[in-house]
């Protein structure tokens, strides 16, 4: 085959060509997708609940926010935790046990648990679900070669953002359902995590390129097909000398030796995307808490439409994640470094979420809900951040660094429900009896609390969009990091 003619692998292209697609690799791919799928459905379901759950358990605002928060108080430990684990178990089994580990803690709410079981459910939901994105990062790496992997990891982190979009108006017709109500939320929830892990436990498996894979003992390779050229690089990896580092990272991905963790930890580069995280999941942490209290109290929609609404800043954020993975993708394709391609991408969107969240105070009615939405949409993309981050360590080491960025990106979620509440319950408002709207006054105060939060967060993104443009590049780290610290192992 004539280099004009080769086809990258994993591609539709090359599978019309060879005649041929990775099956396996895109369904687990597709898995991969309902998996995040159920992920941020469980994230959703807190603020979906919100008004009867606070009148059917006598909650405050300060109250119910704390427990929004609580849900993340495990989940950088855990996150950081499982990454390391992942660099010495297939990450397949420990996919399987967080799917089962998030079906079960949904139950004891649907069986009539008070304040307190909320409280307990949700912290040990948030360490469950801690490891999740990187988790599936990781995997799906492991089924596709280094210049392969934008596409996947994109549709894996639109999973993300459909999670809300698919659930929340199910979810919303369950609670407004007279024989229903809002506790078989949760057992919903349960029954969907159930049925994935039985489809994982009989499809799931680790990918060739993954760094638990091992060569077939005599297989010999297929004299005409990239794909397992590519694999073979992977399993017999050379040391990238001096004159591969140049260019674009991506060209030697796979070839990287292993570095001290504590030197990636130290750079500036992983300094600047846990300050972007953060502020991703400050807008997470809002979205799954509070949005569907501010639509009904502020623009005083009905329960199914806070259902609809709420699913547009995660329909925003789930274009986003399509357009600049798609855009990233072609920029690396043409030689554009992972800086330029993917990091200085991701910076300016967090620089518009921003510039979005920080004219909100001043808007009122569905103006506020679009730039809201924008604001909050444009935040979804934390994905992007251990994407970039995965391309300046070797396979081993990815799943550490990507959980660990979560863990400290995730303060920005324990932040974010608690603070607004804690502003709220400051500008006085207070929830009206079960059952009972919240007056004009209430609904006044509501937003002058949360309009505090908006001003913030906006100057926030604004400042670490700059800051990520200018330092998150993963080719610069990448070669420092070979060049300074790198050994065999």
């Amino acid at each position: 085959m004539s280099t004009s003619e080769q086809i990258p692998p994993h591609t539709l292209r090359a599978a019309v060509k060879h005649g041929r697609m990775n099956r396996r690799a895109w369904v687990v791919t597709f898995l991969l997708v309902i998996f995040q799928i159920i992920n941020f459905a469980d994230k959703a379901v807190l603020g979906l609940v919100a008004d009867p759950a606070m009148k059917d358990l006598g909650l405050t605002a300060g109250e119910f926010g704390f427990i929004g928060s609580a849900f993340f108080f495990l989940f950088a430990i855990a996150a950081v935790a499982v990454g390391f684990l992942a660099g010495k178990v297939p990450t397949r089994w420990i996919l399987l046990t967080m799917g089962i580990s998030w079906a079960v803690l949904q139950f004891p709410m649907l069986f009539g648990g008070g304040a307190a079981v909320l409280l307990v459910t949700r912290i040990l939901l948030g360490g469950a679900e801690g490891p999740a994105t990187p988790i599936s990062l990781q995997h799906v790496h492991g089924w596709f070669p280094a210049k392969e992997r934008g596409f996947p990891s994109s549709i894996i982190a639109v999973g993300s953002t459909l999670g809300p979009i698919i659930a929340a108006p199910i979810l919303a017709g369950i609670i407004a359902h007279p024989d229903l109500g809002w506790r078989w939320a949760f057992g919903f929830l349960g029954f969907a995590g159930l049925a994935w892990s039985v489809l994982w436990f009989l499809l799931g498996r680790d990918g060739p390129y993954s760094h638990t894979a091992k060569k077939p003992a005599g297989a010999e390779p297929a004299p005409d097909t990239d794909s397992t050229l590519a694999q073979r690089e992977v399993l017999q990896p050379k040391a990238p000398d001096a004159s591969m580092r140049s260019g674009s990272i991506t060209e030697r991905a796979d070839l990287l030796k292993i570095v001290p963790i504590r030197r990636v930890l130290g750079s500036k580069m992983f300094v600047a995307a846990v300050l972007a995280g953060a502020g991703c999941f400050w807008a997470q942490g809002f979205l799954t808490t509070w949005s569907p209290k501010y639509l009904g109290s502020v623009v005083a929609l009905s329960p199914e439409m806070i259902g609809l609404v709420s699913t547009f800043p995660w329909v925003i954020g789930a274009l986003a994640l399509l357009v600049l993975g798609y855009a990233s993708r072609l920029l690396m394709r043409r030689g554009v470094t992972v800086r330029w391609a993917m990091g200085a991408l991701f910076g300016v969107s967090l620089l518009a979420s921003g510039i979005c969240f920080t004219v909100l105070p001043q808007l009122h009615g569905y103006a506020a809900v679009t730039a809201l939405t924008l604001g909050a949409g444009l935040a979804m993309i934390y994905p992007l951040a251990p994407t970039a981050i995965a391309f300046c360590v070797c396979s081993k080491q990815r799943a550490a660094i990507m959980a660990t960025l979560t863990g400290f990106a995730s303060i920005g979620g324990v932040i974010a429900p608690a603070m607004v509440g804690t502003l709220m319950d400051r500008a006085g408002y207070v929830p009206g009896p079960k059952g009972v709207r919240d007056s004009a006054e209430m609904a006044s105060l509501l937003a002058q609390g949360m309009n505090s939060s908006f001003a913030m967060i906006g100057i926030y993104l604004i400042v670490v969009g700059i800051i990520c443009v200018l330092l998150l590049n993963p080719d610069r780290t990448a070669d420092k990091l070979q060049t300074r610290f790198a050994f065999n192992g």
